[in-house]
């Protein structure tokens, strides 16, 4: 096993920088880059130039005062910038770190991010890693809640569909699994929020946010159900599009499990039912279930609240990525990019060392 887990640790080094590559590589030809987006805040001034201040503050506060010279009249590489001084248009290109060719900034960002040091925002005036600290609670709250309670669901209704394979409870569980696996979580939230958020109908749950505005000033049990208050809609809209694919997992690997010549053996020898589901079945057809924990968790926390975010005004990291994009804050985009894509690779290799620890037989390095 160690060696198979060094030589899957070795092999996210080049894993990692293709996926970092292909993406710097499509982020530099899509259009709308923050350079770009300066220029057309410069060029949407007033005449009198009231709102330069506003437009350019921060580390380019500036080029205020030079936005409205208008000396430009040679090409440039961005449309908009034509009728601006190509020196403010160059000091523009600085502050944004774009003064240098492409590859020297992608080896740059790598030789950074190996040090673990992914920048600042472009717009936010605070480093990557303090807006991931600040926004992650949300998410990993979201995610654990939603995981644990897709389990807890998923698991029991599995095995009772495989043991009632066929029953009339087996056919309209399937049909509430098909509803919930066919209707994305964001379309459950919106029609949650309809029915119970002061939508249309009733207003018994708050419609975004994570807690109270007073929540600090309330007593530690008022802080508990407020919490719970606020995040039971999210939640439930996430495990009722969540919990279908798992339920059909668990029945599948408990019907497999249960057409096999040992579970007939075990029968015949006069356990009860209980004792071969439990005693021998169980072991094997949850092998692939508790496998695969990992990886669902990761999938739920960094992909599954993205839009169950910005529906409900989760301040997460699902909210913060959108932000980015739309946005074009190339360091948040990039710094989150690659956490989200090494902690993805160490669940990958988790889940197949819990496959291991579950059932010994499985030895990845004699594969082949």
């Amino acid at each position: 096993m160690t060696a198979y887990i060094l030589r899957r640790l070795l092999l996210i080094v080049p894993t990692l920088f293709g996926i970092m590559l292909l993406n710097f590589v499509i982020v530099q030809a899509a259009p709308g880059g923050p350079v770009e987006q300066m220029i057309v805040r410069l060029t949407s001034l007033d005449a009198t130039g009231a709102n330069a201040t506003a437009a350019i503050s921060g580390p380019g506060s500036d080029l205020a005062g030079r936005a409205q010279t208008g000396l430009a009249t040679q090409e440039s590489i961005y449309r908009g910038a034509r009728g601006l001084d190509p020196d403010l248009v160059a000091q523009i290109q600085k502050m944004y770190g774009f003064d240098r060719p492409a590859h020297e900034r992608f080896f740059k960002m790598i030789g950074d991010y190996l040090r673990f040091d992914f920048g600042e925002s472009f717009y936010r005036n605070k480093s990557v890693v303090r807006l991931v600290l600040e926004t992650l609670p949300v998410t990993v709250s979201l995610g654990l809640w939603t995981t644990l309670l897709v389990y807890l669901i998923s698991i029991p209704l599995g095995i009772a569909k495989a043991v009632r394979d066929g029953s009339r409870f087996d056919v309209w569980t399937s049909t509430a699994i098909i509803i919930g696996y066919a209707i994305p979580s964001f379309l459950f939230a919106i029609l949650l929020i309809v029915l119970f958020a002061g939508g249309t109908y009733f207003h018994w749950f708050p419609l975004k946010g994570l807690t109270s505005a007073n929540w600090r000033s309330l007593s530690l049990p008022a802080k508990i159900a407020d919490y719970f208050w606020h995040i039971t809609l999210p939640v439930t809209a996430m495990v009722i599009s969540g919990f279908a694919g798992l339920t059909l997992l668990t029945k599948n690997c408990f019907l497999d499990e249960i057409n096999k010549l040992y579970v007939t053996a075990a029968r015949a020898r006069g356990l009860s039912p209980n004792e071969v589901l439990y005693g021998h079945v169980f072991r094997n057809a949850m092998l692939i279930v508790i496998a695969g924990f990992p990886g669902a968790l990761l999938r739920i926390v960094f992909t599954s609240a993205l839009l169950i975010e910005i529906i409900f005004s989760l301040n997460g990291l699902g909210l913060l990525g959108y932000e980015a994009v739309v946005g074009r804050d190339y360091p948040v985009m990039f710094g989150t990019l690659y956490m989200f894509t090494l902690l993805g690779l160490l669940f990958n290799l988790l889940g197949d060392i819990a496959a291991m620890l579950v059932d010994p037989r499985i030895d990845f390095e004699r594969r082949g």
